[in-house]
């Protein structure tokens, strides 16, 4: 479920929403590098900056889910994508895949707004893709059989690991990590009705 064994070509074909999504990290953080003062000046307006979003700026309630600051930070998210949200996307399908993870990553931003400090800053998709695991959590619970028993421990002990790194590591907006986890969740029984026979 979780093993990438597919060639580029048939990741590419079977998971186009995950595949789009990972291109669209590696090259908005490849624009972003480049250092000339409309690209930061363009930088600065997707950011979450509360500040701004009280004055008005609401798509910074989702542009930062596809920002990066760092060539760590986007790999290691657009890694993460790469091995958890495939079999979410083939569960779920296209619609509703996208619609979860957008849902959370706004989810995230949104509770960042409410709570961080008005001059708080943040960018990053982890929001979203802890949302990913907030899904596979309400299958795990509430949706007994789409998933096997290794599967679901490879989930939890995922998470677990994630949340304590959440706490553990400086910069990391834990708001934005718990609850894109919590958006996640809370989606998830709208797109997730029936129990059905997932096992991978």
């Amino acid at each position: 479920m979780f093993t990438r064994t597919e060639s580029f070509q048939t990741f590419i074909r079977l998971y186009p929403i995950v595949s789009i999504i990972a291109a669209i990290h590696a090259l908005i953080w490849l624009f972003f590098q480049i250092p000339i003062a409309p690209v930061v000046i363009l930088f600065n307006l997707l950011s979450g900056y509360n500040a701004a979003i009280a004055d008005g700026e609401y798509w910074r309630l989702l542009t930062p889910v596809f920002l990066h600051i760092h060539f760590g930070h986007v790999l290691f998210n657009t890694i993460s994508l790469i091995l958890f949200a495939p079999a979410l996307e083939k569960i779920l399908k296209k619609a509703k895949f996208i619609f979860v993870y957008l849902g959370a990553g706004i989810i995230a931003n949104i509770a960042t707004y409410l709570i961080e400090p008005i001059d708080y800053a943040h960018i990053g998709a982890s929001g979203a893709i802890f949302g990913l695991f907030g899904v596979y959590l309400f299958m795990i619970y509430f949706r007994k059989g789409m998933m096997d028993r290794s599967n679901s421990q490879i989930i939890l002990s995922i998470l677990v690991i994630g949340l304590i790194m959440t706490f553990v590591n400086s910069d990391i907006n834990v708001i934005g990590h718990l609850f894109g986890f919590i958006g996640g969740f809370i989606l998830a029984p709208l797109v997730i009705k029936k129990p059905k026979n997932y096992f991978y």
